[in-house]
């Protein structure tokens, strides 16, 4: 792999506020963001990348191989969760393994947009419909892993099939940060030219200080979760890391199928590769409570989104490039 990509990867500004967040609780430091905050980052780069997403999307139109990129997102958010389950089932039992199986299926907004600008330092353009792709891959693993625990827990209470759907419908299509990405997108494509002269410099030109500021916090969080990962064992340490690669290899092959370009094969490996930490935790821990969330969520958090957005997108990249896409 080349070397040159990860360095310039690590070396992007957002990337190396991660690290400092990590190293700040490592080192013991006082540095804290009021909690307040990391939640309007979150909110603002939602906001930001499904406007640009919806104005990209009036700018492009819809074709056959943005209809083919939208439905093998729907696809992959499905089908990832049903073969994560069956390896997790080996080590795990069936809570578990659907639980850590949805969070696998869903997608990590902070590392796709990481891929973002991974593609701008190399001047490479991407297409606005992936944000779509990004949104329709949310809710997708939440419903799968319901189902896979109504299907094979052995208790009578799910037997019967007490669970809530209205809530859990609920929280997969109208979780805040979904219910944000997509009414951006939607506003962004309705109101076109005009709508993205106005918010330009509040989506863009901020996007990447707020990114920096978000991904500070993140890497203090990751820090901290870092201990609980002693609780995983070496197969679910394993699993973090490799399933990832092996989700953005058949995401890539998809890709190469559909004809994309080398920007938005990226984004869509990455998108297959990524794991949520945000709006599947809250879904499972409401509707698998038998689950243990500090597998979950540590395995996302503290390795599979570090992973990924110092290793996992230039190697994606360079197996991208390697096929020739």
């Amino acid at each position: 792999m080349n070397s040159s990509l990860i360095l310039s990867n690590i070396l992007n500004p957002p990337v190396l506020f991660f690290f400092l967040g990590m190293l700040a609780i490592f080192l013991k430091s006082d540095l804290e963001i009021p909690q307040p905050l990391p939640k309007l980052f979150s909110l603002y780069l939602l906001l930001a990348i499904g406007f640009k997403g919806g104005y990209e999307i009036t700018q492009s139109g819809i074709n056959t191989e943005i209809a083919l990129t939208l439905l093998s997102a729907i696809l992959m958010a499905a089908a990832v969760p049903v073969y994560s389950f069956f390896i997790l089932k080996l080590k795990l039992d069936v809570y578990n393994a659907a639980a850590i199986a949805a969070t696998y299926g869903s997608i990590s907004a902070v590392t796709f947009i990481t891929a973002q600008s991974f593609l701008k330092i190399l001047n490479i353009s991407s297409g606005g419909h992936m944000v779509a792709a990004l949104a329709l891959m949310e809710s997708p693993a939440i419903i799968v892993g319901i189902l896979l625990v109504r299907l094979f827990a052995q208790s009578q209470e799910n037997k019967k099939g007490e669970f809530a759907w209205g809530e859990v419908l609920r929280e997969a299509f109208l979780n805040g940060s979904v219910f944000l990405l997509i009414g951006s997108v939607i506003i962004g494509t309705l109101t076109g030219e005009r709508g993205w002269e106005k918010l330009h410099p509040f989506t863009q030109d901020i996007f990447y200080g707020v990114l920096a500021f978000f991904l500070l916090d993140m890497g203090m969080v990751a820090a901290r979760r870092i201990k609980d990962m002693r609780k995983t064992g070496s197969f679910l340490i394993a699993f973090s890391i490799l399933m990832p690669v092996a989700n953005a290899i058949v995401g890539i092959i998809l890709a190469k199928l559909i004809g994309m370009s080398a920007g938005n094969s990226l984004l869509f490996a990455v998108l297959c590769a990524s794991a949520s930490y945000i709006a599947v935790p809250a879904a499972m821990r409401m509707t698998v409570p038998e689950a243990n969330p500090s597998l979950y969520v540590s395995m996302a958090l503290a390795l599979t989104f570090p992973f990924n957005i110092i290793i996992g997108i230039p190697l994606y990249f360079n197996i991208i490039k390697a096929i020739g896409v």
